[in-house]
């Protein structure tokens, strides 16, 4: 029997002997991440059979290799489970990986990079140098392309040239959080509203007078019309990678996501928003306040000063971070929840609605609707 002091290490498995190397299709964890025995770490596929890999323990995923979208050979170390969070690979191993002992690895992007898996093909398989993307965007391979012709160029390559309307903006979703981000770009008088793009909404119909262009299949033809700018409006509260794919195919399609903030809300002038945020009536953002890409702060929410959200947090309605609060990418604060100054909130927690937070929140955590954390 295994002892639960000891890493366990999650290998990538074989799915058919004719093909040693596996897609990984779909990633669930992330480094640092706590899982329980069972919990699903990743999809693996080839051409002929597809499975999904499990926790065989628990503890912190730990040297995480790959990413979802990246090639794989069988018997790799895909990770390891350990039960402390600052356990570490050997030095051996962590050398072997570096040199490529690995066939098929390739080095993780750089702390902080968001990049798309085809943009993050394209570049390694020019040799690119990651940590030379900028960090404050979503890197596309459009980006990428245009970084590699400046440097030595991409044969048969033309960038494409079109005029386009700086005003002309999108809006991806047409539920309900999609009809109030529509009354808040006409409140700012700055943008041309064209239309709705809905996955699940015929073409042709109309929301709040805006026509539905069609679902994500008509982005390039949207784009080619000269419109570059978009609004994600898809909420993602029971499934955030619906919110975060989203995101990827605008970003595919050469879409700049920008900030929006209400009118009645107020944004202290040394606060910081990241692409993509979203600031609803009545929300305070405090002084050297930090919100990562695609945050939503709604209506009534109060983020205090110094406070710092990772990217696609949601902050739901009347919630109050107080001063020097921490939350993960990911994590969802609920309706009227209060977060207690200097609490962490981890990636990709649940807080329920009108819950107290007084101490720090592991990620991937869940703080019951109503209750006090931590429970006596």
């Amino acid at each position: 029997m295994k002892d639960h002091n000891t890493p366990i290490q999650v290998v990538i498995p074989l799915l058919n002997p004719n093909e040693p190397e596996t897609l990984i299709s779909e990633l669930y964890v992330q480094e640092g991440q706590y899982v329980e025995n069972g919990d699903l770490l990743c999809t693996v596929e080839t051409t002929k059979a597809s499975t999904q890999v499990v926790a065989e323990g628990k503890g912190y995923v730990i040297g995480l290799r790959f990413q979802a979208g990246q090639t794989a050979r069988t018997g790799e170390t895909l990770c390891y489970l350990s039960s402390d969070p600052a356990w570490k690979p050997s030095a051996e191993l962590s050398s072997a990986v570096e040199q490529g002992d690995h066939k098929g690895f390739q080095p993780p992007a750089p702390e902080g990079l968001r990049i798309t898996q085809p943009a993050l093909a394209l570049a390694q398989q020019h040799g690119l140098d990651l940590s030379r993307l900028p960090t404050e965007q979503l890197i596309t391979e459009a980006v990428v392309r245009r970084l590699l012709e400046q440097t030595h160029g991409i044969e048969g390559f033309t960038a494409p040239e079109s005029a386009f309307d700086p005003t002309a903006l999108i809006i991806y979703g047409g539920g309900g959080h999609g009809k109030s981000l529509i009354d808040l770009a006409r409140l700012l008088g700055t943008y041309r509203l064209v239309g709705v793009v809905d996955d699940g909404i015929p073409r042709g119909e109309r929301i709040m007078d805006l026509p539905v262009l069609g679902g994500g299949e008509v982005l390039p033809e949207i784009f080619a019309q000269g419109v570059r700018l978009a609004v994600n409006a898809v909420g993602g509260i029971g499934n955030l990678r619906v919110r975060i794919q989203v995101f990827e195919k605008l970003a595919q399609a050469g879409f700049v996501c920008p900030a929006l903030v209400h009118p009645r809300a107020f944004v202290e002038a040394s606060a910081t928003l990241s692409p993509g945020v979203q600031v609803f009536a009545n929300a305070y953002v405090g002084s050297q306040a930090r919100l990562g890409y695609g945050c939503i702060v709604n209506t009534g929410a109060i983020i205090s000063h110094d406070c710092a959200l990772g990217d696609y947090v949601n902050i739901s309605p009347g919630a109050i971070l107080a001063g020097e609060v921490q939350v993960g990418a990911g994590a969802l604060i609920g309706m009227g929840a209060t977060i207690n100054l200097q609490a962490r909130v981890g990636a990709g927690a649940r807080i329920g609605n009108g819950a107290t937070v007084k101490q720090d929140v592991p990620e991937g955590g869940v703080v019951r609707a109503g209750s006090i954390w931590p429970t006596a």
